[in-house]
């Protein structure tokens, strides 16, 4: 990750909580949630992990080749939902993200951070979705004060906090496409 490692550490926090929630949510979910619960949890340890600064996980073959191959199953799995109807386009776009940023960390190399990697389309419509996306979901969980129209209900009281997880994990990922 690209940036000071302050920054770098307060996404991995970040990251990391809401991953972690959202794995024990794919628990306690009632059926027809917990595989999005599932998709939120794998993005949100998979950020986690692309956000550590200088670590272990910096750019290489085998660390790019692992996060394609699981970011690009996710999006697979997020597009053809096995057992239950409807598709869920901003897991496969956030999947697809991930993708797109594991590959510009291994072009920019283990020394060149973020900065200049990627292609600067594809980045922008990235930065301009995920901007939309944290945004209209915040005012909407704001305006509705109980979660609903963001969480998709029935979920009980943790609706907000499922909605908040996710416009984090829609900011976080905002932050990780502005360092490159």
């Amino acid at each position: 990750m690209h940036g000071s490692p302050l920054t770098g550490w307060l996404l991995v926090v970040l990251c990391a909580a809401v991953g972690a929630y959202c794995l024990r949510r794919t628990a306690c979910a009632p059926p027809g949630r917990r595989r999005a619960a599932g998709q939120d949890a794998l993005m949100g340890i998979g950020m986690a992990a692309m956000a550590v600064p200088g670590s272990a996980l910096a750019p290489r073959p085998w660390t790019t080749a692992v996060f394609v191959v699981v970011f690009v199953l996710a999006a697979v799995r997020a597009v053809f939902p096995l057992r239950h109807a409807g598709t869920h386009p901003h897991h496969v776009v956030g999947a697809l993200a991930m993708v797109y940023m594991a590959l510009a960390m291994q072009a920019a190399g283990p020394h060149g951070g973020h900065t200049g990697a990627g292609l600067p389309l594809v980045t922008g419509g990235l930065l301009a979705y995920f901007l939309v996306y944290s945004l209209r979901s915040g005012v909407r969980l704001v305006a509705t004060g109980a979660g609903t129209a963001v969480a998709g209900g029935g979920e009980g009281g943790r609706g907000e906090l499922v909605a908040g997880c996710r416009v984090a994990m829609g900011i976080g990922m905002f932050a990780m496409l502005l360092g490159m």
